[in-house]
């Protein structure tokens, strides 16, 4: 009987092979088959890919170095093992050798390749059909003379000091000087001059326009002059951001949002901190908040009650740091009655209200209330005589639309204390919504965008692909996406945003703001790429469409357009209303911002 249920099995293999079904790579997440028509294949819950890393060659390499990769899978044999290289500033992973036995191993010959930072990674198949790849692993190629100017980062200020590696120098009389020049000009000036071995040198901003400044250094022997690669676009800032604390107002109670506004001209706020001071006694921090809106909830029942300030520390991308006037004395108070609503986030389907409420007197009961935006038609949601207040709303009964929320509170004594209102919560039940947004690294570097890269956008249901673009299968189309620094758009330098154009055309996926600083101030970066369409099968049997864009090579701009980012942000997807349903339904406008771990996207 195993031996029948074995062949079975390889038969509907050989059958889905026939029948042109390609058999997954693996994702970390769980996983569901892909095809370009309706139907889904779900592939079994233990099948999984190969393991593989390159083993590090160490920082530098010469002449004809042996890269030794491991390859591993628990549960079939690795068929071959490919190791491929890219070279300084490329964008094409070319392959070193392919290697189908164990120890992997391959001899890479740097003789004629260009000196500078390489990138190393090594894709495993095993024998099951399914593909691994490596973390990128780089090292320096320094067959001749060569020196190499470190980069001090993307945002600097004060003095900086600056490192420099000479490569292949013997015994050769030399000496570096390293030199800056405002980006996208030649008028290079001065740093250090005369540098030996260690090369060191300290770079006093003080005095420099802030600004986005390229870097080079320059090694003098005799008659011959070698340089380095630019250092490009580093932004020289030593403005310090501004920012103002605004007045929570008094008495404090219950849940509280505490509001700074920040902004920074050049390398842009990083972080604020929101601190409190009890009867002018030390500042301690009472949130970190590390993107737009500078505002945090805070439950002021954890703060003792008594005489408080507040005020906001911002820290721009370059570590300059400005400190807000504090409030005046606020007091916080838990102890007299209070009462706050905690609205959900979304506004769909059945949700729950709730509400903090406390009262000296004690709380007999607390009503949770509804009114349509600029009424005052207020209806019960709910009575809840027990904490935690909360009422459930099935949002499908109203229109949809704009409601304000409040409640109410009845203490032991008949007094009652209304909350203040959150206003403008908007109720959208449309059929078809986007539900997810995630992107996936394929190029050599993580928190770059570049190409190999690919973002992937989940509808709820199924839908019309001619809505997205006029005639459009789902089949792969060539595409541009477009990445464009925040500021262009009116936005923060934490608000790059992306979007899709076929030709001239906008692609009716919406925009994607990607709550990172990508693109380097002002800069616009197009890409030429593919747009590709599926259908998946939830685990409860949910059809809904995907449609992913992999990025290509540059169609404008360049990679020195782009910085690479090294904090995490959830980013949001505002989908577009031109988007249908297979019955016609037009998709929701609410915003989808990305489900999982936070992580660098790309």
């Amino acid at each position: 009987m195993r031996n029948f249920r074995s062949l079975q099995l390889l038969s509907l293999v050989l059958l889905l092979g026939m029948l042109g079904f390609a058999f997954p790579t693996f994702s970390s997440a769980s996983f569901t088959a892909r095809t370009q028509a309706t139907g889904s294949v779900s592939a079994a819950a233990d099948w999984t890919p190969p393991s593989v890393a390159v083993v590090s060659p160490g920082s530098t390499v010469k002449d004809i170095p042996t890269i030794n990769v491991t390859a591993t899978d628990g549960e079939s044999a690795i068929a071959s093992v490919t190791l491929e290289q890219l070279p300084p500033g490329g964008s094409d992973w070319t392959v070193v050798c392919t290697d189908t036995v164990a120890p992997y191993a391959c001899a890479w010959d740097t003789r004629a390749l260009v000196d500078g930072v390489h990138s190393l990674r090594a894709r495993a198949s095993d024998s099951a059909g399914y593909e691994s790849t490596s973390e990128v692993v780089r090292t320096t190629v320094a067959n001749k003379l060569f020196v190499v100017l470190a980069s001090p980062g993307d945002a600097v200020r004060g003095t900086v000091p600056l490192t420099t590696t000479v490569y292949n120098a013997g015994s050769l009389t030399h000496t570096v000087r390293l030199e800056y020049a405002a980006t996208g000009t030649t008028s290079w000036k001065t740093i250090c001059t005369g540098l030996t071995s260690p090369y060191a040198c300290s770079w006093n901003t003080a005095s420099i326009v802030a600004g986005e400044y390229d870097l080079r250094a320059v090694l003098t022997a005799g008659a011959t002059t070698t340089l380095s690669a630019v250092v490009d676009a580093v932004m020289v800032d030593n403005i310090s951001p501004t920012v103002t604390m605004l007045d929570p107002g008094t008495p404090l109670s219950g849940n509280k949002t505490f509001t700074a506004t920040a902004s920074d001209a050049n390398s842009g706020v990083s972080q604020v901190v929101i601190q409190s001071s009890l009867n002018g006694g030390t500042w301690t921090q009472l949130c970190t908040i590390t993107q737009e809106p500078w505002s945090c909830r805070v439950a002021t029942s954890s703060l003792p009650d008594g005489a408080y300030s507040f005020r906001a520390v911002a820290t721009d991308a370059a570590g300059n740091s400005t400190v807000s006037v504090p409030t005046g004395t606020r007091s916080v108070d838990n102890t007299i009655a209070s009462i706050t609503v905690d609205a959900p986030a979304s506004l769909t389907g059945t949700v729950s209200v709730g509400a903090t409420a406390s009262s000296t007197a004690g709380v007999a009961s607390v009503r949770i209330q509804s009114a349509p935006t600029g009424t005052s038609t207020w209806t019960d949601l709910c009575t809840d005589t027990s904490a935690p207040y909360a009422c459930t709303w099935n949002t499908t009964a109203v229109v949809d639309g704009l409601y304000d929320l409040r409640a109410v509170m009845t203490d032991a004594v008949g007094a009652t204390t209304t909350s203040p209102v959150v206003s403008a919560q908007r109720v959208d039940n449309a059929p078809l919504r986007g539900v997810d947004v995630q992107s996936a690294n394929g190029g050599s570097a993580i928190g770059r965008v570049e190409a190999g890269d690919t973002v992937t956008f989940t509808y709820s249901g199924q839908i019309d692909l001619t809505k997205v673009v006029a005639g459009w299968t789902g089949a792969s189309k060539a595409v541009t996406v477009r990445l464009r620094d925040g500021s262009l758009l009116s936005k923060t330098a934490t608000d790059d945003t992306l979007d899709v154009l076929s030709g001239t055309t906008a692609v009716n996926l919406g925009s994607l703001n990607l709550r990172q600083d990508y693109a380097k101030t002002g800069r616009t970066v197009q890409f030429n790429a593919t747009m590709t369409a599926a259908t998946v099968t939830t685990s409860g049997g949910v059809m809904r469409s995907t449609v992913t864009l992999r990025l290509g090579t540059f169609s404008s701009g360049s990679s020195s357009y782009l910085r690479t980012v090294s904090s995490v942000a959830a980013m949001i997807w505002s989908p577009s209303a031109a988007v249908t349903d297979l019955q016609g339904r037009a998709c929701s406008i609410a915003s989808v911002t990305e489900t999982g771990t936070s992580d660098r996207d790309f």
